[in-house]
């Protein structure tokens, strides 16, 4: 796992994009799977929320970081738990975090479904790329099999 690769929102998906995002997913309208994700923060103990793309790949659920380690990447990690809001739908859940040899087919699932939203955070990698590319680029996106809790 590397930690050095963080891409940081613009100033607009930071302040305008997400906002709306997370405003419409809080009023239960999901923007395409996307879910609120709260979770403890890892210095504050205070809940944290950010907007972010839910995907079900072979009936399990996970998170995938396309902008690298993230803030919500880091606190998850601390946390080892947190929730999924979708308008007044709260689920709670544990996360584990997937080992590098794992990624490639969520990664692949992943951007087959999401490349549109995300695909300029993964190198110009997509969904039809070789399994050595996939692979080259899984060490800088967190992915974490959520579970029921």
């Amino acid at each position: 796992m590397t930690d050095s690769r963080y891409l940081a929102p613009s100033w607009f998906t930071r302040n305008i994009f997400n906002r709306c995002v997370a405003g419409l997913t809080r009023l239960g309208i999901s923007v395409y799977g996307s879910r609120v994700l709260v979770v403890k923060g890892r210095t504050s103990g205070l809940p944290r929320e950010v907007p972010v793309n839910l995907l079900t790949y072979e009936g399990s659920r996970y998170l995938v970081a396309p902008r690298g380690t993230t803030q919500w990447v880091r606190n998850l990690r601390a946390a080892g738990e947190g929730e999924l809001c979708l308008g007044r739908r709260t689920e709670s859940f544990t996360a584990t975090e997937v080992a590098e040899d794992q990624k490639v087919p969520v990664l692949r699932h992943y951007l087959a479904k999401w490349a549109w939203e995300v695909g300029a955070f993964f190198d110009g990698v997509g969904a039809k790329t070789s399994d050595d590319e996939l692979r080259r680029i899984g060490p800088d996106h967190p992915i974490f099999r959520l579970s029921p809790r």
